[in-house]
């Protein structure tokens, strides 16, 4: 069983930081991918960045230059440190792992509120 644990959400000003913790249990084949995903009210559910477990990174263009991915494939864990936050941030934020097989595995999700 694939289990995904976030931490690190809150509340945070514009223009100030977070980091985001996501911790993995299962085989490191049950994440050959990792990465962060997020859902505003009302919006989809889109991807933010992710990392291989060869350490290739992605980010979508909105957080580009203030968001950074990174983690331990064997240690089962990834992090995303998002710096320069915007209101427009706002979100549930999910972890999501990419197995060899295909499946998906997806945390509880934590919140990210960026206010004043």
């Amino acid at each position: 069983q694939v289990q995904l644990v976030e931490s690190g959400g809150g509340l945070v000003q514009p223009g100030g930081s977070l980091r985001l913790s996501c911790a993995a249990s299962g085989s490191i084949f049950s994440r050959i991918v990792m990465g962060w995903y997020r859902q505003a009210p009302g919006k989809e559910r889109e991807s933010v960045a992710s990392i291989t477990s060869g350490g290739s990174t992605n980010y979508a263009e909105s957080v580009k230059g203030r968001f950074t991915i990174s983690g331990d494939n064997a240690e089962g864990t990834v992090y995303l440190q998002m710096n320069s936050l915007k209101p427009e941030d706002t979100a549930v934020y999910y972890c999501r792992s990419a197995a060899a097989n295909g499946l998906h595995y997806w945390g509880q999700g934590t919140q990210v509120t960026v206010s004043s």
